[in-house]
């Protein structure tokens, strides 16, 4: 997504998975702008209202990464909520700013949405053939649903933090 896009209906350039399955990245003090969506049972209810809320806080802040290096991180903490991570170039006045450090592992899965468990189990064991294993969990939604139908692919990338 660059400053020129929303993140609204058929709006997500197409994502190309060559070189993110089994990537390792090394984080210090990566800059990302965090918000909240509520959920049930890990199912997002107001996502479609947080993230063009994010965007537009980005955008206003000038703050937006080149479209190849975006990256839209969700965690789901507990099920009733889950964490957005926008990457982004500076602090954007007014929101919540987190820094990631770490090492992560990827994974790239294609496929409807309700597959994560499968993902996650699928990333252990890969990773569980590098002895490593994984503290936390991110996933890349890497188009919304509109686009992922439109382009006939539903990538998600799982970043294992392994360190």
């Amino acid at each position: 997504m660059d400053s020129t896009q929303t993140p609204s209906a058929e709006c997500c350039p197409q994502f190309n998975p060559e070189g993110w399955d089994g990537k390792t990245w090394i984080w210090q003090d990566k800059l990302f702008m965090q918000d909240n969506v509520r959920a049930l049972f890990h199912i997002p209810l107001n996502m479609g209202t947080v993230i063009p809320r994010m965007w537009n806080q980005i955008q206003g802040a000038q703050a937006a990464v080149p479209t190849k290096d975006f990256v839209m991180l969700a965690c789901d903490p507990t099920p009733w909520k889950t964490e957005l991570y926008f990457n982004v170039t500076k602090d954007v006045p007014g929101a919540k700013m987190v820094r990631l450090s770490g090492t992560y592992v990827t994974r790239v899965f294609d496929g409807p949405y309700r597959d994560a468990p499968k993902w996650l189990k699928q990333t252990e064991q890969y990773l569980a053939g590098q002895n490593k294993k994984a503290s936390k969990y991110y996933f890349y939604y890497t188009t919304c649903p509109k686009c992922a139908k439109k382009y006939g692919h539903n990538y998600v990338v799982v970043f294992a933090q392994v360190a």
